[in-house]
């Protein structure tokens, strides 16, 4: 592992209180991954980054590059969204995406929280105490499964 992830923290902001900068770091990583890397031309800025109830954790950032993030939503009725977790390449298989949804996860508690997972990391939300919910389906070429971790209050 490279110092640079070791040494990385997770950040954590409103929406708001994201400065263009930033926000620009964490949507470009994400076109990175999503987009380019995966070969999946698809609409990924979906209107939902700048929302009141918008979280958005990261991973490095200033004056070193951002190596992961990922977005929180908080729903109408209270149940949490986590969506667009990501690493860079060059950061992963450190360990990275666990730690920033374990941040998600303790800012969700005992609430119920949902998340699209693309078909191959099922395994990998599951250790975190999610549980598919319903059939697979193709998400603009990329095979995803609806999963939900369950209230624990």
């Amino acid at each position: 592992m490279t110092s640079e992830a070791v040494a990385a923290t997770v950040h954590r902001a409103w929406a708001a209180d994201l400065d263009a900068r930033m926000l620009y770091e964490l949507l470009r990583l994400r076109v990175d991954v999503f987009v380019v890397e995966q070969a999946c031309p698809y609409a990924e800025l979906d209107g939902r980054d700048l929302e009141d109830r918008a979280r958005h954790y990261w991973l490095g950032g200033r004056p070193s590059p951002v190596l992961g993030c990922l977005r929180l939503l908080e729903e109408q009725g209270g149940e949490y969204h986590i969506g667009r977790l990501c690493t860079a390449r060059s950061a992963r298989g450190r360990g990275l995406g666990k730690r920033l949804m374990e941040a998600a996860l303790a800012e969700v508690g005992d609430r119920p929280c949902v998340l699209d997972a693309q078909d191959h990391l099922a395994g990998f939300y599951a250790g975190l105490g999610f549980a598919v919910t319903g059939p697979s389906f193709d998400w603009d070429g990329v095979v995803h499964v609806p999963m939900r971790r369950e209230g624990r209050g």
